[in-house]
Formats: C-alpha cells, structure tokens, sequence
C-alpha cells in the first residue's frame, strides 16, 4: 500500500524486513534552540536539522490539548523535517498540515502529541523515535496515508491512532502502514477506527503487547462522544 511513494526513501535506511532490535538512545544533539514561535517549512521545502535539538523553552503540561501555536515545526504540504531531536521543553512537537516527510526526527518527551498529522495526503515517518508517550506517539486527524518505517517508541500509550472522535469522522477512512518499528515498555503500536473503514496493514515489528487495537470510532459533529475498544485488527 502506498509503497512507490516511499521506495526512494526505504533506500536510506536499514532493512525493514525485521525490527531493528534497536536498543534505544537519542542521538548526541549538536547544539540547542529554543524557539519563541514555532517554525514553519513552506510547501515542499526540504529542512536537515543536522542533529540541533530544537524545543520552545516551555515546559510540558501534560495531555492538555494544545493547537498549532505550541507546535515546535510546523510543516506544510510536501515538506520534509530530516535530522533533529525534539527537546523536552515543548508541548506539540510537530505538525503536518498535508503530505510530509519526516526522517529521522527524535523526541526526548512526547508531551501531549509527538506527531500530529492533520491533512490528507501521505505522511512518510522513516527512522527516529519517542520516547515518554503516555498517550499517543503519531496523532493522525487527517484523511490520509500514513506509513511508519523502522521507528523506535520506548515508554508509550499508543505508537499510532487515528483520531477516535474528530469531527467528520464519518466521513474519514484513514490508513496506516508499519514496518520494522521497535517498541518496548508500552501497550499499542496502531490504534484505528474499525467501524469507520480505517485499515492497517503492518510486518516485522516487535512489541510487548499488542500490535494492531481496533476501536469504535464516533463523530463530535454529532455532539461529544468518546470511541469505545472494538476486536483488535
């Protein structure tokens, strides 16, 4: 599924025939930058990092839901985040407002969200990892393709959920795609909604408990709900 729109990135990295075995570790930053506003990559712009860890000076408050302003990038549709760590002092890490490349992007504290992708389009998470997710590591409230590729999660809620009561969600079938991710010390690597038509497909990954979680999904367009544990997927 999806899998010519990522082979010439598949050709960068590892094998993902097998999880990597990947005892953690987030890469040695080169420097730090506390950012004042979060930092926006126009529509296809290609950003590396080169390993700065970048943060917004803030302190994580937990699972309170925050918006794009608490995001540290936010990218645009087309854009590629390569080669950076995260900081801890943040609260939404990164936003993708369409189709989006992230490689090799690492988070020292999840806070609330590590990933948010709130499009449509195909978003590519090749490499990197989180840790401290006691949520969710990968928001996905768009309705797109999502595909995650030899990622690391150590200490986490869920690796990935389709958002379970976003409003239009009636009208959204969303898809996700894992490989060769590592996990240790958590509960799901893929969370989606079941009963709205959300697929997964996954292959060669390694996880203490379970890799595929089925949910009842419902629409806040209908007034407040909450999706309820459906048969795992």
């Amino acid at each position: 599924m999806h899998a010519p729109s990522i082979i010439a990135l598949l050709a960068t990295v590892p094998s993902a025939m097998a999880c990597l075995g990947y005892t953690g570790g987030v890469p040695k930053a080169t420097g730090t930058k506390s950012l004042s506003a979060p930092k926006t990559l126009k529509k296809n712009e290609v950003f590396d990092a080169g390993w700065v860890r970048y943060d917004r000076g803030v302190k994580c408050t937990g699972q309170s839901e925050g918006g794009d302003a608490d995001a540290v990038f936010i990218l645009e549709d087309g854009a590629t985040l390569r080669n950076v760590v995260i900081g801890a002092n943040q609260k939404e890490g990164v936003h993708c407002l369409g189709a989006c490349n992230l490689e090799f992007v690492w988070f020292e504290d999840v806070c609330e969200d590590a990933i948010t992708i709130k499009g449509s389009g195909t978003a590519n998470i090749i490499g990197g990892g989180a840790y401290h997710g006691s949520d969710k590591i990968i928001q996905h409230n768009g309705c797109g393709h999502v595909n995650i590729v030899n990622f690391y999660a150590n200490d986490y809620g869920k690796v990935y959920r389709s958002c379970g009561n976003c409003k239009g969600n009636s009208k959204c079938k969303r898809s996700v795609h894992m490989e060769g991710t590592t996990a240790v010390n958590g509960g799901e690597l893929i969370g989606i909604n079941t009963n709205l038509g959300d697929k997964a497909t996954y292959s060669n990954n390694c996880y203490p408990k379970t890799q595929c979680q089925g949910y009842n999904g419902c629409d806040k367009s209908n007034g407040e709900c909450e999706p309820t544990k459906a048969k795992l997927c």
